[in-house]
């Protein structure tokens, strides 16, 4: 790491070095923003209130904040310690009670004596139809009610954290702490675009005068934007530009075992695994550490792309291995690879984190001395006691799912290995451009031979009873279903109660043919209803989005998602492709609450017109915007704070280009302009690059 800037060592200072925050609000202010004061400053507003208005008390409506000028009458404190106290409050236009809960009767005395004007701020309720302000904003003498009659930013907080606290750190942030850097953008862009510079923006975002100062597009919500798509390009090309600089093994089989492989599948391959599978053979036979995404739809066959490519290292005298997020993934992996491997004459095993004694003991001595040649697995790899003889190349499925620590153990376990990521989320080309633009990407755009489009409706919930009913005729022709319950946010428990209800109620229907899965089981419980659900010993499966990632079973024709309109379309789009997956016809049914709101009914109109993952994610962009896209905040992708991806995608391919430009050049002008760029990337937290911003 290179040293900071000395001028922003205040930014850098933990939010304790303000006025008035301690430790314990420190605590809440890191939960919303973050520990520094420099995340403070890039925690912007999401709204306003403006305390201009000062209607006459008795035409004041409701729900409205307003700002008076009134005089203290009367006292009423509360007959026991749960009933409010009340404050009665007049001016000429009308009266207005002011009311506490758990309030100090001396405080509102001092605050509120009686006789004396007060200017009052905050939101307007009626009770018993006169008005009242519970808890007011703000109480002050009556002189600084000029200073009251303001728009105020509102930002995000959380339970413990008060707006006009954290209003009072960000504005003293502001004034304290905030440096006068040097122009770190090129001066003929800013004056083009008429932005300020970065100080000035970000007073500016901070100061909304109205609605629309709170648009992403505002000059200087783009330039703040612009520094961070700049500063993240610019650490991707550092890191880009510095691996290819780095000497890798050359892994170049001879094809014997690859011939094998291929007269094993049952399928024919399409055209783009057959390009992916070039693309990633070629990166790793061109002496330059590979560093790949391979991105596919539902159902593409990523598993068959990755079987052939290590079976293609192991040909060239390298180990492989495959990373996955979950047990129920890894032994899917597994059970589509070793056939293949088999056929080709290549050992395969599986380890997870239920592999223990001497089965464990077993794999992991067969690795150490080279006798496994591909290793399938869980997050259970990357354990102290995994070595390999010769890891050359590792593949890393659905990445965003494990910590950058992870996945770098991994790496860490060979010399200068190969790397594949996959992931079956469709990634937009604008979120593909900003958060892997060190990679190079493979696309998977087909679906195997033989594929049938899926019907997919969208229902009210309260026709249940005759989904219920369709599904009896479904189920007496042997096909197999899954009910996937309701998504309760941040509530696994609620996810698995709402589950067992469910599983109880179509028990009572289904009898017997009815199971339950769901994260909590153990691992050995989920196999075995998994096996009994292939098999048709099970024929309804109720399930958590356990099943979103992993689960084949071609059997299965239908899929119901209760409470569809809760779910992120990337993770509708994900469960929806656990069907589909053999020559029959397959139906989604999406259960809708009909009180949904409007981008609920936005992402199941969207899911009713296509199964294309590809536009479905370019769709999930324009609704959310770019902080959820992959339907949970992501590990493995860069969390913007200013840049909006869904609008600001111009500004993104700009500051591609002018990264390139700052890397690659060899002029005296760009080698200062290197200089002037530190505190850019230190500010965006991209300094782990600096190590590499130098010339050449």
């Amino acid at each position: 790491m290179s040293i900071r800037p000395e001028i922003l060592n205040k930014l850098f200072s933990p939010t304790t070095k303000l006025q008035g925050i301690g430790p314990k609000l420190a605590q809440l202010i890191e939960k919303i923003a973050g520990p520094k004061i420099v995340d403070l400053i890039f925690h912007i507003p999401s709204g306003i209130i403006d305390r201009r208005f000062s209607p006459p008390i008795n035409t004041a409506p409701p729900g409205r904040i307003a700002t008076f000028l009134v005089k203290v009458i009367s006292h009423k404190p509360g007959a026991t310690a749960r009933q409010p106290y009340r404050v009665l409050c007049v001016n000429d236009s009308g009266e207005i009670t002011l009311t506490f809960f758990h309030a100090e009767k001396d405080w509102l005395l001092k605050s509120l004596p009686i006789g004396e004007e007060r200017a009052i701020s905050g939101k307007v309720e009626y009770y018993n139809d006169r008005p009242q302000i519970s808890h007011p904003d703000y109480i002050l003498p009556p002189q600084e009610i000029d200073h009251l009659k303001t728009i105020e930013p509102v930002y995000p907080l959380t339970t413990g954290l008060s707006s006009k606290v954290l209003l009072r750190a960000i504005r003293e942030a502001l004034t304290t702490c905030l440096p006068h850097p040097a122009e770190w953008l090129n001066e003929t862009l800013v004056h083009q675009h008429g932005w300020p510079s970065w100080t000035e923006a970000l007073k500016f975002v901070h100061a909304p005068q109205s609605e629309a100062d709170l648009s992403p597009m505002t000059k200087a919500r783009q330039r703040l934007a612009y520094d961070e798509l700049l500063a993240s390009q610019i650490a991707l090309q550092l890191s880009r530009n510095h691996r290819v600089k780095v000497p890798s093994r050359i892994i170049n089989g001879s094809g014997h075992l690859q011939k094998k492989a291929r007269v094993s599948l049952p399928f024919k391959l399409t055209s783009s695994q057959e390009q992916a599978i070039a693309e990633i053979l070629a990166d790793m036979a061109n002496g330059v550490r590979m560093l790949r995404l391979l991105q596919g739809d539902v159902g593409s066959g990523k598993t068959a792309v990755a079987a052939i490519t290590m079976i293609a290292a192991v040909e060239a005298g390298v180990q492989t291995a495959l990373m996955a997020p979950t047990e129920i993934l890894a032994r899917q992996h597994y059970k589509t690879i070793a056939p293949i491997a088999k056929a080709a004459g290549v050992s395969v095993e599986v380890l997870t984190s239920r592999d223990k004694g001497k089965t464990k003991d077993r794999i992991l001595t067969a690795l150490a001395k080279g006798e496994v040649d591909i290793i399938i697995g869980t997050h259970a790899l990357v354990q102290e006691t995994v070595s390999f003889k010769d890891l050359g190349m590792a593949i890393i499925d659905e990445q965003h799912r494990f910590g950058v620590h992870q996945r770098l153990i991994l790496r860490n376990k060979g010399e200068n290995i190969h790397t594949l990521v996959m992931t079956a989320t469709p990634i937009p080309r604008t979120l593909l451009l900003a958060s892997y633009g060190d990679m190079e990407v493979s696309r998977l755009t087909e679906k195997p031979l033989g594929r049938k489009p899926i019907t997919t409706r969208a229902i009210p919930l309260n026709r249940m009873e005759e989904v219920i009913t369709a599904l009896q005729r479904t189920l007496s022709t042997g096909s197999r279903i899954y009910w996937v319950c309701p998504l309760v946010e941040e509530s696994e428990l609620i996810d698995l109660a709402a589950a067992e209800d469910r599983y109880r109620s179509l028990a009572e229907v289904f009898g017997d043919k009815v199971g339950l899965i769901h994260g909590r089981m153990k691992p050995a419980k989920k196999d075995n209803i998994m096996a009994a659900f292939r098999s048709g010993g099970l024929s309804l499966l109720v399930a958590t989005t356990v099943i979103e990632v992993g689960v084949d079973v071609p059997e299965a024709t239908v899929m119901v998602i209760e409470h569809a309109d809760r779910f992120g379309l990337a993770q509708l789009h994900q469960l929806r492709g656990r069907i589909g997956r053999s020559d029959k016809s397959s139906t989604c049914l999406l259960l809708y609450d009909a009180k949904a709101g409007a981008m609920a009914r936005a992402r199941l109109k969207i899911m009713r017109e296509t199964e294309d993952g590809f536009r479905i994610a370019e769709e999930d962009l324009r609704l959310r915007g770019g902080g959820e896209i992959l339907g949970t905040r992501q590990s493995g992708i860069p969390d913007f704070r200013l840049a909006d991806l869904s609008v600001h995608n111009d500004l993104l391919a700009m500051a591609q280009k002018d990264a390139k430009f700052i890397v690659h050049g060899q002029s005296v002008d760009i080698e200062q302009r290197k200089e002037i760029l530190r505190p850019l990337l230190y500010l965006f937290e991209r300094d782990a690059a600096l190590r590499f911003l130098k010339s050449g």
